[in-house]
């Protein structure tokens, strides 16, 4: 009966942008409505201020993703470019290359040869980008897919401390969103973690920890616009 492991590595990109999306659309936006609370701002100035959070938010994560991810993709096309051109002009020393790898990850220099002959028959090109380059397909570059579940997920968690900015008026509401946020930010950073097969309690305690640490300092900055005001 054959075994199969369990693996996570392929779901690094899109688990990435996710995580960094979401997280940072309760930090900023639980940060803002602090802030101009803080300040004492009206309830509607308040709300106003975390939806033009969400909306920029939103688009300058999508933004800063696609155009991160659209030069690592170019970078590896670059790459993938050279070998081709190599394996064409020097397809002898790329095989000697190849199994120079395969000896070095601790095959005797006939079997290195061997594998690497074998590989390059079958897909010249492929053994080279995986094992000379270092490129995965699970792990390549993907900027829309990146862009899209960037965004959206901020869009979901900035939409968290805004919903209870809306329900929470009054002097609690600085309380009610810093807490309800913290917990959140929890709650992601072990899901986080649970899926990546990371630690649960370090994952939810490093995200918490900063998102503790924003709202605070925004919350200071608010109060002294507020009192000069």
């Amino acid at each position: 009966m054959s075994h199969q492991e369990i693996h996570r590595s392929h779901r690094i990109g899109w688990l990435r942008a996710a995580v960094l999306g979401a997280n940072d659309g309760i930090v900023s936006t639980a940060s803002l409505i602090i802030g101009v609370a803080a300040a004492s701002a009206s309830q509607q100035s308040i709300l106003l201020a975390g939806i033009a959070g969400l909306v920029a938010g939103a688009m300058s994560m999508a933004a800063g993703e696609y155009v991160s991810v659209s030069s690592q993709a170019d970078t590896e096309k670059a790459d993938i470019a050279i070998e081709k051109r190599s394996l064409k002009d020097n397809y002898e020393s790329e095989k000697i290359e190849l199994a120079d790898i395969y000896q070095d990850r601790g095959l005797d220099a006939d079997l290195a040869r061997q594998v690497a002959e074998q590989l390059m028959e079958h897909d010249a090109l492929g053994a080279h980008i995986r094992d000379d380059i270092g490129l995965a397909d699970s792990q390549s570059a993907r900027p829309l897919q990146a862009a899209l579940s960037s965004a959206s997920m901020f869009t979901l968690g900035a939409a968290l401390p805004l919903i209870v900015a809306w329900l929470t008026p009054g002097s609690t509401l600085i309380s009610l969103v810093a807490s309800s946020s913290l917990l959140f930010l929890a709650m992601l950073g072990a899901l986080a973690a649970k899926v990546g097969g990371a630690s649960v309690l370090k994952g939810a305690a490093r995200v918490t920890f900063w998102g503790a640490l924003a709202m605070a300092l925004t919350a200071v900055v608010g109060n002294l616009f507020g009192v000069v005001a």
